[in-house]
């Protein structure tokens, strides 16, 4: 990252991805992801359509990840050594 940027989400000790936010703004976007998942059973109900809510909850998911693949660390497989 440039210089004065900051990692909004740590990568994972062990595997592949990110753990929890490491920033107010990892813990923003976290917490706007997990309330649009939780509107998502008022917009879409997943007793009327869960193939629908399925698919809402797929692409914000999708839409963070990619918020994690900008702003968290680089993405590699770890073994908890580094």
């Amino acid at each position: 990252m440039s210089s004065g940027a900051r990692y909004w989400f740590r990568a994972k000790q062990y595997g592949w991805g990110w753990g929890f936010p490491m920033t107010w703004e990892g813990w923003l976007a976290f917490s706007i992801f997990l309330g649009l998942v939780v509107a998502g059973s008022f917009i879409v109900p997943p007793r009327h359509s869960l193939a629908g809510y399925v698919a809402y909850v797929a692409l914000v998911a999708v839409l963070f990840a990619a918020v994690c693949w900008w702003k968290g660390e680089p993405a590699r497989w770890r073994w908890g050594g580094d």
